[in-house]
């Protein structure tokens, strides 16, 4: 991906999630995740009966890329097919999520209808203290 195609990284999203395990939920979740390098790591949430122990889909494309030595990330795309309205991630994957992507890196995320939301990582986490404070301390 040259350029950041952000309906392409949406579709790469959708397809994700269908590998998804949730047979507790039945709420399945994918992402997809465009690495400064170009390469795009996927991910989707795998469900546990231990609930806390539930990987999601975000960090789980996060991971993928960190352990293949990516540590800078520029767009994101998360599909939610088992919801009519968007769903963005939780608080535990913005905070992963701004660790390794900048303030103004773009993420749209989409249910199962044609309503999508475009934002970005600074959006969904605002005053993000790990960035705010670097060269203070």
């Amino acid at each position: 991906m040259d350029t950041i195609n952000m309906d392409e990284l949406f579709r790469m999203a959708r397809a994700a999630a269908d590998a998804a395990y949730a047979p507790y939920s039945r709420f399945r979740v994918g992402a997809a995740l465009l690495s400064a390098e170009g390469t795009v790591f996927s991910g989707c949430n795998v469900e546990n009966r231990s609930y806390g122990l539930t990987i999601c889909a975000e960090r789980s494309a996060v991971v993928q890329g960190v352990s293949r030595g990516c540590r800078s990330f520029i767009a994101l795309a998360i599909s939610t097919p088992d919801s009519a309205e968007p769903v963005g991630p939780c608080g535990a994957c913005r905070q992963v999520l701004s660790e390794f992507m900048e303030s103004g890196a773009p993420v749209r995320f989409g249910g199962s209808g044609v309503k999508q939301v475009d934002t970005t990582i600074g959006e969904l986490y605002p005053y993000d203290s790990l960035h705010d404070l670097a060269g203070t301390i």
